[in-house]
Order: C-alpha cells, then sequence, then structure tokens
C-alpha cells in the first residue's frame, strides 16, 4: 500500500511543509527557547489514524498525536509530525526531492521549507538579519 507515489499524493492532499518562526520585529513578553521550528506534518480523520502509524513506520521517524476538534462539524483527527531537525534533513527532504510533489503550491512550499532548513543548519536564525530573512521567507508559504 505505501508506495513512494502513494505518500506523495497524500502529501500532496494533506500534508504540510511548515514553519513556526519568531517575528524578529515584534517585541514578545514571553521568551521562547526556539526562534525557528521547522515541521512536517500529515493530518486525517479519526478513522484513517493507521495511515498516519504506517507513514511514521515507513519514515523511521516522527510521531503521531491525537487532535481533539470540538468545532461544529468537524471530527477529531492525528497528525503524523516531524520536528526533528536531523530526521528533517535526512529523511522527509531527501525523500521529497526524490519524489517530486505534484501541486505547484505544496511544491513551492517544499521548496521554502528546503530554503528555511538550510539557513538554519547555516546558523542564520541565531542573528536578528538572519532571522529576519527566514522570517520573510516563512510568510511566502501557504
Amino acid at each position: 500500500m505505501f508506495t513512494k507515489d502513494y505518500i506523495v499524493g497524500l502529501v500532496d492532499g494533506e500534508g504540510s511543509f511548515a514553519a513556526y518562526v519568531l517575528n524578529p520585529q515584534q517585541p514578545t513578553k514571553s521568551k521562547r527557547r526556539v526562534k525557528v521550528e521547522p515541521r512536517f506534518y500529515v493530518k486525517l480523520t479519526e478513522e484513517d489514524s493507521a495511515i498516519l502509524y504506517e507513514l511514521k513506520k515507513y519514515f523511521n521517524c516522527g510521531n503521531v498525536y491525537f487532535q481533539k476538534d470540538s468545532r461544529k462539524n468537524h471530527k477529531n483527527c492525528y497528525r503524523f509530525e516531524v520536528t526533528d531537525r536531523k530526521q528533517l534533513s535526512e529523511k522527509i527532504i531527501p525523500f521529497f526531492k526524490e519524489n517530486a510533489l505534484k501541486f505547484s503550491t505544496k511544491k513551492r512550499d517544499f521548496e521554502i521549507f528546503c530554503q528555511i532548513m538550510k539557513m538554519v543548519q547555516a546558523g542564520n536564525h541565531l542573528n536578528h538579519n538572519g532571522l529576519k530573512k527566514i522570517f520573510m521567507l516563512k510568510q511566502k508559504m501557504h
């Protein structure tokens, strides 16, 4: 069931390449330890959660989390998520570089995600100008 094409299709439809980036222009009262948090995730309804566990097994990384949703007409979900930078750079990014996403918006988000990861690995997030550039890149993501 888990072919590379299946995973690409699943991520095109239900996946996301995202990054939390602290806005360097906005003063915050709370001090966050991490200024940039890249993450890859796939979110499915509770009925399809077994697929996420298989995805975790396939990539041999990440975690599956329950996500309660109390909004009307919404179901509880599960989320396969990878936040560990080493796993992202050694497993997730190479997979999607070899197995291209089909949707143009998802491709663009992945390309930006890769740029952000490269900047983080170079330590650019540790200085104001680098963090500012990463923040501006993040704003271009869907």
